[in-house]
């Protein structure tokens, strides 16, 4: 795999995210929890294509600010009765670095 630097994990807010844009379109959305786990899903609610980096992070899921669709931060998958998904990516932290594969 090809990774790539994002930034340390305590640049990106507890229970929030961080933005990283891809020169093809297409933002990325990494995510935080309270527990430190970091995931990265495209920056786009599967409904209405709501930015996901501005929802509310609870547990392992994310909520779109627009709508309120819950979306699995492990899966990008809206939760049921919703229906729909959403591109993930993978990230991995070492040290206190955040990396992105790309």
């Amino acid at each position: 795999m090809n990774w790539k630097l994002i930034c340390p994990l305590e640049d990106i807010p507890v229970l929030g995210s961080r933005v990283v844009q891809r020169p093809t379109g297409g933002d990325i959305a990494i995510f935080r929890t309270a527990s430190d786990e970091v995931f990265a899903l495209h920056d786009r609610c599967p409904h209405k294509n709501g930015p996901l980096s501005q929802g509310m992070v609870h547990g392992h899921k994310v909520t779109c600010p627009l709508h309120g669709w819950n979306i699995g931060l492990e899966d990008g998958e809206a939760v049921a009765p919703d229906v729909g998904s959403c591109g993930k990516f993978q990230v991995k932290i070492e040290g206190d670095l955040v990396y992105l594969s790309i």
